[in-house]
């Protein structure tokens, strides 16, 4: 039984690291990863925050229609997104451009690329312990 046990587990952990190692070496990228950099109560304005993240889309893929209940500021690091606005025609934003989108507008951002990630800076300011990203069907 002890053994038909250590089998199980072993056979298992190879499977995960065998996962993670295709993952690896195809260049997998996460279609969309957030990694918050710095979360902060903004001084002199009770009950606001200020966060700052890095958003990588992989290529081909979308965030998704969502809006933020605050401020946000985008400037693209790497790559290309194109960004649908609610109400606006589709645009392009490259590498070096700046977005401005206040807070509840609808957007959805695709990579512009099929083969490389687009990556992003994000500084949003709203209010403190509020969701950062609100998904809309």
């Amino acid at each position: 039984m002890k053994r038909l046990l250590l089998l199980s587990i072993t056979f298992a952990a190879g499977i995960a690291v065998g996962w993670f190692a295709v993952k690896a070496a195809s260049g997998y990228v996460e279609p969309v990863k957030r990694t918050v950099l710095l979360k902060t109560d903004l001084a002199g304005t009770e009950g606001r925050e200020g966060v700052v993240w890095v958003i990588e889309i992989g290529p081909g893929a979308a965030t998704g229609k969502h809006h933020h209940p605050g401020h946000e500021f985008v400037y693209v690091l790497e790559g290309a997104g194109r960004t649908e606005v609610e109400g606006k025609p589709e645009a392009t934003v490259q590498a070096g451009e700046v977005l401005y989108l206040p807070p509840g507008q609808v957007h959805n951002t695709t990579n512009a690329s099929a083969t490389a990630p687009a990556k992003a800076l994000v500084v949003y300011i709203g209010e403190k312990d509020r969701s950062l990203v609100v998904p809309v069907q």
